[in-house]
């Protein structure tokens, strides 16, 4: 994939506004995932998502084609939604009611698996109580925690990704795990 992206890169760079597209349709469910891992709402982590896509765009002669794409637009979308954390106060709200119905948030509207109807409201429940406990976390641990548990990445990506030294993002790691622990265990 990686020689794939590169070759796009190169023709966007010569203008080619399609490859660029084509470059979006490859990253765009693995940036929204990481910005509403981040945010917890669907709208911004949209917005945020396209926004990171726009500057990505912007700066593609920034970019070095030496590197690996994806570390470079995650790095732009983890910066992105650590500002929108630090621009707006905190709310708690992020789990809001669909429209119409009774007590079902987004997090219901995740496809069907092959559990049980009743394994699946737990998994659900366990899902919405540990993204609400991420969502409570400084922006600066519940960045690696996302990075590293949601998004499977390896720590130093994750070092690329924040531009951190690897014992830093081990250190916030390890903090946002116990931080994480100490705020369950009050559930």
């Amino acid at each position: 994939m990686d020689e794939f992206v590169k070759s796009r890169i190169k023709q966007v760079r010569k203008g080619d506004q399609n490859a660029f597209g084509e470059i979006v349709e490859l990253y765009k469910d693995k940036v929204f995932q990481l910005c509403f891992r981040m945010l917890g709402n669907s709208h911004e982590a949209e917005d945020i998502s396209q926004e990171a896509f726009i500057r990505a765009y912007i700066n593609i002669e920034r970019y070095n084609i030496d590197r690996k794409f994806s570390t470079w637009l995650y790095r732009i979308a983890t910066n992105l939604c650590i500002d929108r954390i630090r621009k707006k106060k905190p709310d708690y709200y992020l789990d809001a009611e669909v429209a119409g119905t009774e007590g079902l948030t987004l997090y219901s509207q995740i496809p069907a698996s092959q559990l049980a109807p009743d394994e699946e409201v737990s998994k659900i429940e366990l899902q919405e109580i540990i993204q609400n406990e991420i969502l409570k976390l400084p922006e600066k641990y519940r960045a690696v925690i996302v990075l590293r548990y949601i998004e499977e990445l390896p720590l130093l990506e994750i070092s690329k990704i924040l531009d951190l030294p690897i014992g830093t993002v081990k250190t916030r790691i390890h903090r946002g795990r116990e931080a994480l622990r100490k705020q369950l265990r009050h559930i």
